[in-house]
């Protein structure tokens, strides 16, 4: 007779193994979550391309580039023409003179040079512009994971909680028969209250990385906005790209380009500085009209006495010639060679920068990518499974709840550990994206 107990419940446990064995593995379940949603939700790729539309602080580094453009357009122009007038009365008499005054500066060497700098300034603002929009893009990236990673794990913690959940319930029912211990009762609830505890917390973390999320979005904190992609399909896409060689990395870093750019602008600042340390000519004119005369009195052509007094008028023409005779724009020119200077060392540093970040983001993804592949086989579905058949055992009478409880907890830390790795797949992937200069 014990035999065939024995044989029946040995049945029972391989039937309930079976079973949940035929279920897909809890890797390939798509998180049912109400921060998650396939079709209407915010995918990847569109909160990077709304960050990089709405987002105000990138929205007021894009003005620099305006700045810029607006500096280039008056650079272009050349200085105005002065014009002076003065009129000149004798006190109680009725002497008087008046001038007219016209100067024209000929900016015979500056233009070109003013100009220069302006068209450099341009592309450095530009490329200021596209390393901020890879700096946020980076920042939207970490932050969407920091959220599907928080909803992964508060989706096993609210998994774990229903079912822990219904066999307090269950078990409640085998006390009121006097089938269990009050005991078992007990330590499943306040296994439930731990639980519901911790998925409170990861609510809250939930909750609160949407609202850092939202404001790199450029949207209201109070706003609604759900997510598209789960963190496994994130990891599973992400595996699938490929990331461009380090060389090329380098070079087109926008904070490496921007970098090169400053050290054109300060070369332009050195033409610029001699340029202005030239001769310069100004041309000017004047015109004079002067009613003049003297208390005497003379003969008229028609011979009868008038006072002496007559009009006339004047003109002139001329250049006027600045001489650098004792300032050559010395201090200008020492000025812009020590900015060329500093503007190699920062792009030599940009250059040592992405290297360094490469090289690490590139040895993080290598071994984050390692770390996924342990998972790669059955080990989360045999953790499952070995759950499911301590709980079928305790419920044939065969095991104790604390059997339960520390193949639960045992599963619940796989599960979390699965989650870290996933993260750390996917953050360094991003990770390595940014380094290597990508936005989108």
């Amino acid at each position: 007779m014990s035999r065939r107990v024995s044989l029946v419940f040995i049945c029972v446990v391989l039937a309930s193994v079976a079973g949940h064995a035929q279920e897909p593995s809890p890797r390939q379940l798509e998180p049912t979550s109400p921060y998650i949603d396939p079709v209407g939700g915010l995918s990847l790729d569109d909160a990077i391309a709304r960050a990089l539309e709405r987002e105000p602080s990138l929205r007021a580094v894009r003005t620099q580039v305006d700045v810029a453009a607006g500096a280039r357009t008056q650079a272009e122009l050349r200085p105005n023409p002065s014009l002076s007038f003065s009129q000149q009365q004798e006190p109680g008499g009725t002497d008087n003179q008046t001038r007219i005054e016209l100067q024209w500066p000929l900016d015979l060497y500056r233009k070109s040079g003013r100009v220069a700098v302006a068209d450099r300034e341009v592309d450095a603002a530009h490329q200021a512009t596209a390393n901020q929009e890879r700096v946020l893009s980076a920042s939207v990236r970490l932050k969407y994971g920091e959220i599907v990673t928080a909803v992964r794990a508060l989706s096993v913690t609210e998994q774990l909680r229903s079912t822990t959940s219904r066999q307090r319930a269950l078990v409640t029912s085998r006390v009121e028969q006097g089938a269990a211990p009050p005991l078992d009762r007990d330590m499943l609830r306040v296994e439930e209250q731990k639980l519901e505890a911790d998925r409170q917390l990861q609510a809250g973390v939930v909750e609160r990385r949407l609202v850092e999320l939202k404001r790199l979005l450029g949207m209201p904190a109070d706003s609604a906005l759900t997510l598209r992609q789960s963190l496994e399909v994130l990891v599973r896409e992400n595996l699938a790209t490929s990331t461009p060689q380090d060389a090329q990395a380098i070079t087109s870093r926008a904070d490496v380009r921007e970098a090169e750019a400053r050290i054109h602008v300060a070369e332009a600042q050195i033409d610029r500085a001699h340029r202005e340390g030239r001769p310069d000519v100004s041309l000017f004119g004047t015109y004079m009209r002067m009613d003049a005369g003297f208390p005497q009195q003379g003969f008229s052509s028609s011979g009868s006495l008038e006072r002496v007094r007559g009009v006339f008028h004047y003109w002139s023409a001329g250049a006027m010639v600045t001489l650098p005779i004792a300032s050559r724009n010395q201090g200008n020119v020492a000025v812009a060679e020590a900015e060329r200077t500093g503007a190699a060392a920062q792009l030599e540093a940009a250059r040592l920068t992405a290297q360094a970040e490469i090289a690490a983001a590139r040895s993080r993804d290598e071994h984050a990518t390692e770390a996924l592949k342990a998972y790669s086989g059955d080990a989360i579905t045999l953790a499952r499974q070995n759950l499911d058949v301590v709980r079928q055992t305790y419920e044939l009478g065969r095991g104790t709840l604390l059997d339960v409880l520390n193949e639960q907890r045992r599963y619940f830390d796989l599960e979390r550990s699965f989650t870290d790795v996933l993260h750390e797949a996917y953050e360094a992937r991003q990770t390595l994206k940014t380094a290597s200069g990508e936005v989108r």
